[in-house]
């Protein structure tokens, strides 16, 4: 699973927002669907280049994961190197297209989501935001430093 970091956090608070608000979610086309919706946001690429990149290859996102080559010179491979490199893993984006992390669906408190349905992506991707922001509080509780203020006292 991806690293617990701010970074990652924000990219999944901010591609939920955006499916919610953007009412452009069609799990069938490759820029506009879960992992689409991610990379637009993580990339400088528009959904609709998404779209033609992803049908110089074949399959849907799970599939063009798993044939991931970084050196194959396919745009689709650059774009999933972009989101590795951002802090995702490969069975991160396979898992968020199929919305099926065990983790991040006991997070979510169900057993499943429809992988198709634009509110279960969103609750998908805000349930993992808020495990990954779990995981950073434990790592980082003792790291954090509050600065300290010193305190005037009333005289009377």
């Amino acid at each position: 699973m991806a690293a617990p970091n701010l970074k990652v956090i924000q990219a999944l608070r901010e591609t939920a927002k955006q499916i919610a608000s953007s009412g452009r979610y069609e799990w069938g086309h490759m820029g506009s669907c879960n992992c689409g919706h991610l990379a637009q946001n993580i990339t400088s690429f528009t959904r609709a280049e998404i779209q033609q990149f992803a049908l110089q290859k074949r399959g849907d996102w799970s599939e063009q994961v798993i044939d991931y080559c970084p050196t194959s010179g396919y745009p689709m491979d650059l774009i999933i190197g972009r989101m590795i490199e951002f802090g995702f893993t490969a069975s991160d984006l396979r898992q968020l297209e199929n919305l099926s992390n065990p983790e991040i669906l006991a997070q979510a408190g169900v057993t499943s989501f429809n992988r198709n349905v634009m509110s279960d992506t969103v609750k998908y991707m805000n349930a993992w935001a808020d495990l990954l922001v779990s995981q950073w509080m434990e790592q980082n509780i003792n790291h954090i430093v509050l600065p300290t203020f010193e305190r005037e006292e009333m005289v009377y």
